[in-house]
């Protein structure tokens, strides 16, 4: 772990993921597992697991159950992660995930997560105050457990901008409305939560663009949106792409647009322009996706996927 932590992560809700297949299954049947496997999980845990699997210094802090902790430090041990989390009594939460490699489907069983009160906060905005010292980047993502606050994320992000941070902000729903003028630097919405922030259906590219456009207005620098199969549009003020990924064989959708976030976030800090951040980032996402739960390949492997990726200017 270098000296210098550029980079933490912020779980509220983190999670084990469970990945399950089992080819042509079937609910209401006897179903056979063909193979399991379980990680540490949640969209936080797994972008800081991305970063660090791509050699940046991170940290991670949230809210984490003590009664099942073993994925989760053994994550943090193998790839180096500043352990920051805050311990609640009780089980972090479980997501199942069962992949029908015959069918191409995959169905998701998610379990309920821990309920924290009002001292857990307390000592979670208090981990958070501690990272600052030497932490310029801060990445708040995924849902919040029952009987967090709405305006949680939007108290982080007010916090964390006023003190200079940069933050990337990826979630959803009621927390997700309220932190949007308190000014993320960059949000990364798939197209639905895109149509329900500006509240209205999204059909064309130039409306996809123009709903960007009017975040980006409310202080909002970059909207990342993610299509899918259709590929990403990276909107700022006075620019915007379309980022087209390459066929590949899907193996697992499981930690792919996490993926994307950690290559934002990488692509940023190399400096790239706005084509470079949307090809690497995709290339983050594409790698995923041929991998069995939230891992990537090797460098290597991400960095070539960057070639294969189509980036179309936008004159919008």
């Amino acid at each position: 772990m270098n000296d210098l932590i550029r980079i933490a992560t912020i779980s509220l809700n983190p999670a084990i993921d469970q990945t399950v297949t089992i080819p042509n299954f079937a609910a209401g049947a006897v179903n056979r597992v063909e193979r399991e496997q379980s990680d540490a999980g949640g969209k936080g845990v797994n972008v800081a697991s991305f970063l660090a699997h791509f050699g940046l210094p991170v940290a991670v802090t949230g809210l984490l159950g003590d009664a099942n902790t073993q994925p989760f430090t053994r994550l943090f041990a193998d790839k180096g992660i500043d352990d920051r989390f805050v311990r609640l009594p009780g089980y972090t939460r479980v997501n199942v995930k069962i992949v029908d490699p015959v069918q191409d489907r995959v169905t998701d069983i998610n379990f309920p997560g821990l309920t924290p009160d009002a001292s857990d906060l307390k000592e979670l905005m208090a981990a958070v105050d501690g990272l600052c010292g030497d932490t310029q980047w801060f990445v708040l993502s995924g849902s919040v457990p029952a009987g967090v606050p709405a305006d949680t994320y939007a108290d982080l992000v007010r916090s964390l901008k006023a003190r200079g941070k940069t933050v990337l902000l990826d979630a959803s729903g009621p927390p997700f409305v309220p932190a949007i003028p308190c000014g993320p630097d960059i949000i990364k919405p798939n197209i639905d939560e895109l149509r329900e922030l500006v509240a209205r259906p999204l059909g064309t590219e130039e409306e996809i663009v123009d709903a960007a456009r009017e975040i980006i207005a409310r202080g909002v620098g970059l909207v990342a949106v993610s299509m899918g199969p259709d590929g990403a549009l990276f909107v700022e003020r006075d620019a915007a792409v379309l980022a087209m990924p390459p066929k590949i064989t899907v193996r697992s959708t499981v930690g792919a647009g996490d993926a994307m976030v950690a290559g934002i976030v990488a692509a940023t800090l190399r400096g790239l322009d706005l084509a470079g951040r949307a090809r690497l980032a995709t290339a983050f996402s594409v790698a995923a996706l041929g991998e069995i739960g939230p891992h990537l390949p090797p460098r290597a492997v991400v960095e070539a996927h960057t070639e294969q990726v189509r980036v179309r200017i936008i004159n919008r």
